[in-house]
């Protein structure tokens, strides 16, 4: 049973390994929408601010993603949150925050930024062990507040641009630059540096599920305003995304008290 476990857990390596790559050759080949002609420049500087090449085929997978969680993803989330207090989501997402901790922790240290490479580190160790495994989250209390961060984050303050827009199958928004953390997010984990056990994969998946009910959950409301009052809900959450990634750059150059570069502001 641990030889199968293994044998699927390391197949699951190689398929999330690989999902970058697959993911932008697939829409590489998919349909793009059409740029309007440069004689138009109001239209074709929209166009180029938009930065969806392949906003037809982006469409389809937000349809997708969106029946998916239509009719499995909020009704669990709603039934999740029917049996559960708000103490307790707020525990479950400390849980979760703290496991990202090393992670965010080597992130900082390769975006050259010192405070916040030294605030995770602190977090980690006070959470982990004051906090009951990162249940509770007293570092918060004692001045050492959360700063997120990912691989993606680093590509982008290392200078790389984000890219044009996509919605990823199973994943929802992202971009070309940070559809590259997928892989480094699944690999850079407590758990998968640990030596390999049945129940340390076990854990693994319950706490992979926990998190992505949990995070839906914490969305019900906001999702649902978006959809009843957008006109064009598919452009609302592409602007949403990329001004919360800007904000998240911004966010990591001041608690660090550097000035965010003028190319750090969020996108239409």
């Amino acid at each position: 049973m641990d030889k199968t476990k293994a044998t699927l857990k390391r197949r699951l390596r190689q398929s999330l390994a690989g999902i970058a790559p697959g993911l932008l050759l697939a829409t590489a080949l998919s349909g793009c929408a059409t740029a309007p002609p440069k004689t138009d420049a109001a239209d074709y500087q929209a166009y180029q601010q938009l930065n969806d090449p392949i906003e037809p085929t982006n469409r389809f997978f937000y349809k997708v993603n969106d029946g998916l969680d239509t009719y499995f993803m909020k009704p669990v989330a709603k039934g999740y949150v029917d049996i559960t207090t708000q103490g307790i989501r707020n525990h479950v997402g400390n849980f979760v925050t703290n496991i990202g901790e090393p992670a965010r922790f080597v992130n900082f240290m390769f975006e050259g930024m010192p405070k916040d490479t030294g605030t995770a580190l602190v977090r980690f160790l006070v959470n982990s062990t004051i906090g009951i495994g990162g249940i509770f989250d007293p570092a918060t209390s004692f001045g050492y507040k959360e700063t997120d961060t990912d691989f993606g984050l680093t590509l982008a303050i290392w200078g790389m641009p984000p890219g044009p827009y996509l919605y990823l199958p199973g994943f929802g928004p992202s971009g070309v630059r940070d559809v590259l953390n997928i892989p480094v997010e699944y690999f850079a984990t407590p758990m998968e540096l640990a030596p390999e056990s049945a129940a340390l994969n076990d854990f693994g998946y319950a706490e992979a599920g926990l998190h992505l009910i949990n995070t839906r959950a914490n969305f019900l409301g906001p999702i649902d305003q978006v959809k009843a009052t957008a006109l064009d809900p598919y452009a609302t959450f592409r602007s949403l995304y990329r001004q919360s990634r800007a904000s998240a750059i911004q966010q990591i150059y001041l608690s660090n008290g550097q000035t965010p570069p003028a190319w750090v502001q969020p996108q239409p």
